[in-house]
């Protein structure tokens, strides 16, 4: 494992990723849209579930349209799948292990944002029922940008907003789409693969570290030469 070496002191902020890094969630999403699909007696594509990881809810909710067929228009449908992971969240909040004192050690030492292709509400909703919702100086969903990932549009946004060069930034990224955004926005990229929908051999090298799960996130971990 390695580090930042020259510009360890450089280091400002740590953008972390939400779905599959602070919660275990691409499963829930996957099972929320593929529910909507097949009650419209609809086929599920295979490939459906790594299409859409890191899509912003425009994004996924029309390929829901257009590509597997709902009806509905794609904002009908990105309110229903919101609606029921709403419901599932408030039931059981799946955090993964050790993500809330992640977030708590990285807090001491470097700003805080967050970036997820999640809705707006379901990214308040998590951050909430986590109670972490004030260590993030930002939150950006990629439904407020351009493009999601692997387009750099939600990294680069949320830095914008908190004033922090890339070169300056480390992101925390499980997935393809969301380690190519990472590195397109020039940050230190930071790999958790997820080990149910993990990255491909092309991504995961664009990452500057590889780590197992956040117990071994540390300031120590981006500061290490």
């Amino acid at each position: 494992m390695t580090g930042i070496a020259d510009s360890a002191g450089a280091l400002e902020a740590v953008v972390f990723d939400m779905d599959g890094v602070l919660v275990d969630s691409e499963e829930i999403w996957d099972e929320a849209r593929r529910d909507l699909a097949l009650e419209r007696g609809l086929a599920w594509p295979e490939s459906a579930q790594r299409d859409m990881m890191g899509m912003s809810s425009l994004e996924w909710s029309r390929y829901m349209h257009e590509r597997v067929g709902l009806a509905e228009t794609p904002e009908e449908i990105s309110a229903e799948v919101v609606r029921r992971l709403e419901d599932l969240y408030w039931r059981h909040l799946p955090l993964l292990e050790g993500a809330v004192q992640a977030v708590e050690r990285m807090a001491k030492r470097f700003r805080l944002g967050l970036t997820s292709s999640s809705n707006r509400p379901i990214i308040e909703l998590v951050l909430e029922l986590a109670a972490i919702a004030d260590r993030f100086e930002v939150t950006v969903s990629s439904e407020e940008v351009a493009r999601g990932k692997p387009a750099p549009d939600v990294y680069l946004e949320a830095l914008r907003r908190m004033e922090v060069a890339p070169d300056r930034a480390a992101a925390i990224e499980d997935s393809t789409n969301g380690l190519l955004a990472a590195r397109a926005a020039g940050m230190f990229v930071v790999a958790v693969p997820n080990p149910v929908f993990p990255p491909r051999s092309n991504a995961l090298t664009a990452a500057d570290v590889v780590i197992d799960s956040l117990t071994e996130l540390t300031p120590e971990t981006l500061l290490a030469s």
